[in-house]
């Protein structure tokens, strides 16, 4: 491949451009901070370099030539889009007329926390390409360190050195039950009570199974799985067919779910799980990414955290 040959004339053309639209020297200084000798030496650089004369000098007088006139009609484009690069590259960065949008999202989150914001970025933004990727918390965040998405969403115990976190709603814990178990029966359901009966749970990996067994083991309470399930869909299908016990967020739970299994809340015992943006830490967002995220947190600007 040729590499391209670079200008080193950019001074030279910009003063031989504005002094051919002012007409003379002394303004052109003016407008270019330079002091008129500096502009007329600028010039002859470039005249020497080119061979030829741009102006013909009569006293004070300046007559533009054939070639100064060939010379601007090539020049002045070039010198102009370089002034204005910094607009150019601003106006093209924040243009949402196109582009593609990369998100990572456990299925839950995917269910039950986003239809709402993407809906009205995809209505907002139609030509920005969206593409969603299902995963696990863990695969999401290499996902994310890898720069193979532009940002997951997730719950997030604990945040390493080279990611940040910023949360923008939150969730209650809850037990959920088939209908008549019975731990409905109860007025009051403790770690101890719950522990007695096999639990549904997702996959180990899951941040949820880590803040179980520290909530558990902090109050010296044992507990058994009865089955380990990938999906909060399939947990609750496992739950209400009698299969096990599953301890979820209020994120989850639907109008429907409520008729069909007994809902307990453990606020007392677990602490409401917080949902955020994760990116790699350093990352320049991009337009689509930075207008995403802020729809996310307008969503749930309501919601306490």
């Amino acid at each position: 491949m040729k590499h391209i040959k670079t200008c080193n004339f950019l001074k030279e053309l910009r003063a031989f451009c504005i002094t051919y639209q002012e007409g003379n020297m002394s303004k052109a200084s003016e407008i270019l901070f330079a002091s008129q000798p500096t502009i007329s030496l600028q010039i002859q650089k470039l005249e020497s370099e080119l061979g030829v004369k741009l102006f013909e000098r009569r006293g004070p007088k300046l007559i533009k030539t054939t070639e100064g006139e060939i010379l601007y009609n090539i020049a002045i484009p070039l010198v102009q889009g370089l002034d204005h690069i910094r607009d150019e590259f601003k106006s093209q960065y924040d243009d949402l007329s196109s582009g593609e949008l990369t998100i990572a999202a456990e299925e839950s989150t995917l269910l039950y926390t986003l239809p709402k914001p993407i809906s009205t970025f995809v209505e907002q933004y139609p030509s920005i390409r969206l593409k969603l990727s299902n995963v696990t918390g863990r695969s999401g965040r290499e996902l994310v360190l890898a720069d193979e998405v532009d940002f997951s969403v997730s719950s997030m115990l604990d945040v390493p050195d080279n990611l940040e976190y910023s949360p923008f709603v939150s969730y209650s814990p809850i037990l959920i039950t088939p209908l008549n178990h019975p731990l409905t029966k109860l007025k009051h359901v403790t770690l101890q009570d719950i522990g007695q009966y096999g639990l549904v749970l997702p996959p180990s990996n899951y941040s949820s199974w880590r803040l179980l067994k520290m909530v558990f083991g902090l109050n010296g309470v044992n507990f058994h799985v009865a089955v380990e399930a990938g999906g909060w869909e399939v947990i609750k299908s496992y739950v209400e067919i009698g299969l096990g016990i599953s301890i979820v967020t209020h994120l989850c739970i639907t109008e429907e779910d409520k008729s069909k299994m007994a809902i307990i809340p453990l606020d007392e015992y677990f602490p409401s799980r917080k949902y955020g943006v994760v990116i790699r830490k350093g990352k320049r967002l991009s337009s689509p990414a930075q207008r995403f995220i802020k729809i996310l947190h307008e969503s749930f600007e309501n919601t306490d955290l």
